[in-house]
């Protein structure tokens, strides 16, 4: 039986992010750190409010990077990927119906003028790598900080937008740009956000694994 709690839970962690970056952009333009701010504070608050009910993972980075961490199975991640990216495009469409199209592709990640594909799908990797390692460390390793789980992967994008914002828009997520782009009709280097933030979430998910909990275990 498929239960729905946690689907919907993740539908709306991933709304509120995208409904609030779309919007953050619209009114704080190329001011980085409040756009970097407002990801992070969205995310730090849908974290902590539906971690008990879904994990509060938002993002179908960090679910592959729950799966390949052996943290989660395929078909439940399938499940939260749908979630997640219906999530998205529901708030990009309402966006969409507010503030039309120009400001919905304003608020969608992009690569800077003069930043190539291959160095775009570098930089979302890392910081997507980043994100992951840092979810696995406090809110699925059961000897992290849970209680301040939320808080600290917020202060993670956080940090991420602010390296990463004037290069590639530091999305880390997939649903981030998939649902902008399904709203707007924008495809522009859509692939660099997929590949980018599914292999860095991957790599997160192995390397906490392989380096941290094996060893821990082994210890």
């Amino acid at each position: 039986m498929v239960k729905l709690r946690p689907l919907l839970a993740e539908f709306i962690g991933t709304f509120a992010l995208i409904f609030v970056g779309i919007g953050a952009i619209k009114t704080a333009g190329n001011n980085v750190l409040a756009v970097a701010l407002a990801h992070g504070l969205t995310i730090a608050a849908f974290v902590s409010a539906t971690m008990h009910i879904s994990g509060g993972q938002l993002n179908p980075a960090v679910t592959f990077g729950l799966v390949c961490g052996g943290h989660m199975k395929w078909s439940n991640a399938f499940r939260f990927w749908v979630a997640q990216c219906l999530g998205g495009i529901s708030a990009a469409l309402i966006c969409l119906g507010l503030f039309g199209r120009g400001v919905v592709i304003n608020g969608t990640p992009q690569l800077a003028i003069n930043l190539a594909a291959w160095q775009g799908i570098l930089v979302e990797g890392i910081l997507t790598f980043f994100l992951v390692f840092v979810v696995h460390g406090t809110a699925v390793d059961e000897r992290g900080p849970r209680r301040v789980a939320g808080l600290v992967i917020g202060a993670t994008i956080t940090l991420d937008i602010l390296f990463g914002g004037t290069l590639t828009g530091a999305a880390m997520n997939p649903a981030r740009v998939f649902g902008p782009a399904v709203a707007a009709n924008f495809w522009h280097d859509h692939y660099v956000y997929w590949i980018g933030p599914l292999v860095g979430g991957a790599l997160g998910g192995f390397v906490y694994r392989l380096l941290i909990e094996r060893r821990a275990a082994i210890a």
